[in-house]
């Protein structure tokens, strides 16, 4: 599925799924069709809505004879299923759609194309001509009806037999009698609905439209997953090629994730979500509602991956599904929830002594309040006598619950005691030739001492007294005395860098109000610094972080690091042993730090040093990734080129801004306590791994900070007590305060299968499988991680079918959980990533910048990552009103129509797509220009023009900016631009340029080897 470049490594994988992700077993020559008993599948599309397939109609005419025989041996209803959870939705295949499977195409790149929307017309094929060939598809389909069955040999171990092909011109779960009925009908289904594309008799080619159809034994409601009007009035639109299915799927009808979103914030969207125990299914991450706490945390701080657990670890395992929970310990709080309980230390009831759980409602209280059992030790505690108070009521709930917020809140605050050292700000800033040179460390002066005048207090009537330290360096470091008693700032030089030594301690960390007058002529005078040394070799770039660490250690306390860089980079040598790649005989892989980086990235988690870099030069490709000390210490690495141009300048300034006053927790550690029993297996994120997964220590992290923790079974679980999940995140405020923050989440038990699958969100599992995939790059081949990624949601798929479909099914209809619709296209989109399957335009640093950026995203921001908003603009104000991210499109070519302007919309993307018949007036009121080949194409700034047009998409514009993790520039694309491939990788319903299969055939393919295993 997934054609290689020439970055991907070739490692040896399972002959099932070789280089392009599908099979490569199958036989020599004309390439056979994957599953001859499933030629006719397809996902339910109308004749009338798949373009380039008008010659089926003459294809069907010449097979009548064949079909009619073949439809006799076979009595099966040939249909395909996806679940409403309820739990199940059917999909009828259309007849005459034969797969496709590259044959000399094999094994090389298909290079990217443009995205043509126009109609260009099909030839029709001759009568008994059942594969076609789209004039835009590298795949050709040459199957012949006398090749022998198709046979599965590989990683799955599925069985050799062709499975049973499905007939059809049948109505699904009805009687053979009824006829077809071409309008969708509401009804009340209990397990099961069916989404049928009915046919008429064998005999007539005549196909009629989708229905909706009812399985015998249903009651209960559904929702419709009907095709919209927008949809279908584009059929004059030919889709692009790689919106193409080489199935003949038609993409507008398969699951939506944009649906999926939509639905529940219709439901959810500004109400009010109640978090208690063993609460139901929280809203999506996507979706903005208030949470109220009534003894659960809110799922933005701990989100499980199901919120019921199976009882027995067999029949976890049996699901195939990960069983785990993603942590985001600083998460703040929506509007309008209330801000989160502080309790000190010395007031608050004390939690476990035998394992150090925190006190929760899961507590539970023994004794008439004197003793209370811990379900994280099974184990009981005794109350101190100061902190006792009676229980009542058969529940044995204490009288000051309501009073308590340990005991009746879900997540909350202890002030500790002990208080620690207030955090720094220290600034370093390169000042070697070929930043005198580069003529930019000008405006970055400027710009730094804007933001330290910007500083306030709470306050906010003066300046801020947090502690700033400034140094300079080249090949040696410059450090400067700003103690107030002095009348102009001291420079102390080092030379010797090998082992830093301070000179002195005073004044090089002063508060900010005491010390701005002489930051301000020591920033001045940097630019005019005189070139004293020479940088071409480069300098290491880990000499002032050590230079930065030593500062921070004398003093004892936390801080940020902000590192301005321009000299080119290179690795510190090892000292004990040889540098380089080729160093040892380690298995090696180009995400892995360097020893030297590990090493003083752990010396700077421990003394709470964030790393924060900005590299203000466009480093040689090739050259060492500086990144993995700002990432693994919770800071992040920042690319300009050279501050010249005025986009890169507003990018400066703003991220600068934001890292600043982003609240920050310092020198904090995470501890994980699961119920008795289960244990944590696993904990995945931007963090150095300790040797217990369940205890993470961290230098600095923000609101943002997400980990993904892993459980596993260590015997049944008790279906009456549930699974309690607690995170104890114990860290520093930028005043110095020791603060605790705890969170716990209750969920039930189910002994059947079934509860467990219905609980899952996709989501979520999406989060979770994205950051143990990326951690996983470290020391595992990339290929055996995509293989991996898709047997697992296959063999889901499987266990699902097998033991949870209430409903009889027949071998062609897919069958997917209600809340896992969206899951197969958010796992294509993972698997096509660029981390994991490199373009040829893909450079290391910019896979190695998305692997960090990534793994450090929440929920919300990693499935908007992997499924951006591609929203409609609109041509003039009079047209539409202000653009709503709810009404945002499915991310493929399909949806772009050449009289449209879209912004696709990712955390650390921006595009603007303008198709080649906009009309002139818009192209005026938003670019000042009627000539759309006069348009400028990349990287830009929309013009400041006095319209509404203008104002609402600049409004638009700026608004999703303010939520962005980062700055972002503004990217134009132009229909039929060189440009576009920057589009087509956000459009991941699509083939991707780098080879990654579109949604419609991965899942074919997952439904296909997903029955294969259940022969």
């Amino acid at each position: 599925m997934d054609v290689p470049t020439a970055n991907q490594s070739q490692t040896p994988c399972q002959p099932w799924a070789g280089q392009n992700g599908w099979s490569p077993a199958s036989p020599q020559g004309p390439p056979c069709n994957p599953l001859p008993s499933f030629q006719h599948l397809s996902l339910g599309s109308p004749s009338d809505q798949r373009p380039c397939y008008d010659h089926l109609q003459a294809s069907i005419q010449g097979w009548q004879s064949d079909i009619t025989t073949f439809s006799s041996r076979n009595n099966i209803h040939h249909s395909t299923l996806y679940a409403n959870n309820a739990v199940q939705t059917v999909q009828q295949m259309p007849p005459g759609v034969s797969s496709m499977v590259p044959a000399a195409n094999q094994g090389r790149n298909i290079p990217p194309c443009s995205l043509p929307l126009m109609n260009e017309g099909t030839q029709p094929c001759k009568p008994h001509q059942m594969p076609f060939y789209s004039p835009h598809s590298p795949y050709q389909a040459i199957s012949s009806p006398l090749q022998p069955p198709y046979t599965h040999q590989g990683l799955l171990n599925g069985p050799q037999s062709p499975i049973s092909s499905p007939s059809f011109g049948q109505c699904v779960n009805q009687s053979p009698q009824c006829p077809p009925q071409p309008a969708f009908e509401r009804a009340k289904v209990e397990s099961t609905v069916g989404y049928s594309h009915n046919h008429a008799s064998p005999t007539s080619p005549v196909q009629q439209q989708p229905q909706w159809t009812l399985p015998p034994h249903s009651t209960g409601t559904r929702n419709e997953f009907a095709p919209s009007a927008s949809a279908q009035d584009r059929n004059s639109t030919l889709q692009s090629p790689n919106s193409e299915s080489r199935y003949g799927l038609d993409p507008e009808l398969l699951p939506s994730a944009v649906k999926v979103i939509a639905e529940d914030r219709a439901e959810w969207e500004g109400k009010v979500f109640v978090s208690e125990p063993f609460s139901r299914l929280p809203p999506l991450a996507t979706t903005s509602c208030i949470i109220e706490d009534r003894g659960n945390a809110s799922p933005f701080a701990i989100r499980s991956t199901s919120y019921c657990v199976p009882c027995e670890g067999q029949t976890a395992l049996l699901s195939r599904l990960p069983l785990g929970a993603l942590v985001t310990p600083l998460a703040k709080q929506n509007a309008g929830e209330k801000p989160l309980p502080v309790c000190k230390e010395p007031e608050c009831v004390m939690g476990c002594g035998w394992c150090g759980a925190s006190m929760c409602p899961a507590m539970n209280w023994q004794d008439c309040g004197q003793r209370f059992y811990c379900p994280f030790c099974g184990k009981l505690s005794e109350v101190p006598w100061q902190h006792y108070q009676p229980t009542k009521g058969v529940e044995g709930v204490r009288v000051d619950r309501d009073k308590r917020p340990e005991l009746s809140m879900g997540s909350y605050e202890i002030l500790n005691s002990q208080n620690g050292e207030p955090a720094a700000l220290l600034l370093a800033i390169d000042v070697s030739a070929s930043a005198l040179r580069g003529g930019h460390l000008e405006f970055a002066t400027q710009q730094i001492f804007t933001l330290l005048s910007s500083l306030k207090r709470e306050d906010g009537e003066s300046l801020s007294d947090v502690r700033v330290g400034l140094m300079t360096y080249d090949s040696r470091i410059h450090l400067y005395d700003l103690s107030p008693a002095l009348s102009r700032p001291h420079m102390l030089v080092i030379t010797e860098t090998e082992d830093l030594q301070l000179p002195v301690r005073e004044g090089l960390l002063v508060p900010l109000k005491d010390c701005i007058d002489s930051i301000d002529s020591v920033l001045q005078l940097i630019p005019q610094f005189s070139l004293e040394c020479d940088d071409s070799s480069g300098v290491p770039m880990e000499l002032p972080v050590k230079a930065g660490l030593a500062v921070l250690q004398a003093l004892s306390c936390p801080g940020k690091l902000l590192i301005f860089h321009t000299a080119p980079l290179i690795e510190m040598a090892h000292k004990n042993s040889s540098s380089g790649f080729f160093g040892s005989n380690k298995p090696k892989s180009i995400f892995q730090p360097s020893e030297p980086a590990i090493s003083l990235a752990k010396e700077c988690v421990s003394q709470g040093c964030g790393v924060h870099l900005f590299v203000l030069s466009q480093q040689d490709v090739g050259g060492a990734w500086p990144g993995h000390i700002p990432y693994l210490t919770g800071g992040a690495l920042h690319n300009y080129s050279h501050l010249q141009g005025e986009l890169d300048r507003e990018r400066f300034s703003t991220d600068l801004k934001r890292i600043v006053e982003t609240d920050t927790g310092y020198k904090a550690e995470l501890r994980i306590f699961v119920s008795k029993d289960l244990r944590v297996s696993g904990c995945y994120g931007l963090f150095i791994p300790g040797p217990s997964p369940g205890h993470v220590t961290m230098a600095t992290l923000d609101w943002l900070t997400t980990l993904a923790v892993e459980l596993a079974h260590t015997r049944a679980l008790d279906e009456t007590r549930g699974v309690a999940i607690q995170a104890v995140l114990s860290y520093s405020t930028q005043t110095g305060d020791r603060r605790t923050r705890v969170h716990t989440l209750t969920l039930r038990c189910s002994r059947h299968l079934q509860d467990a699958f219905r609980q899952y969100q996709a989501q979520t599992l999406l989060t979770f499988y994205c950051k143990k995939i990326y951690c996983a790059v470290l020391e595992r081949p990339l290929q055996e991680l995509r293989e991996e990624l898709q047997t697992e949601v296959t063999e889901a798929l499987a266990s699902y079918r097998k033991h949870c479909c209430s409903a009889s099914v027949s071998a062609g209809q897919l069958v997917l959980p209600q809340y896992l619709r969206a899951l197969p296209v958010y796992i294509n989109s993972l698997r096509k990533s660029e981390v994991l399957l490199p373009g040829l335009r893909s450079s290391v640093h910019q896979r190695l910048q998305q692997r960090c950026r990534v793994l450090g995203m929440d929920t919300c921001s990693t499935s908007t990552h992997f499924y951006p908003l591609l929203l409609p603009l609109p041509l003039s104000v009079d047209s539409s009103s202000s653009p709503n991210p709810e009404e945002a499109l499915r991310c493929g070519a399909a949806s772009l129509e050449p009289r449209g302007l879209y912004l696709v919309h990712a955390p650390l993307t921006l595009l603007l797509w303008v198709g080649t018949q906009v009309p002139a007036c818009t192209l005026v009121k938003l670019f000042n220009t009627s000539c759309f080949s006069s348009l400028p194409s990349g990287e830009t700034k929309l013009p400041v023009l006095e319209n509404p047009l203008s104002i609402t998409v600049r409004s638009l514009i700026n608004t999703l900016n303010s939520e962005a993790l980062c700055a972002r520039k503004l990217c134009v694309v132009k229909q039929g631009d060189t440009c576009e491939e920057a589009l087509q990788r956000h459009l991941v319903e699509d083939k991707s340029p780098n080879g990654g299969a579109s949604y419609a055939d991965f899942l074919y393919h997952l439904h296909v080897n997903s029955v294969r295993l259940l022969q």
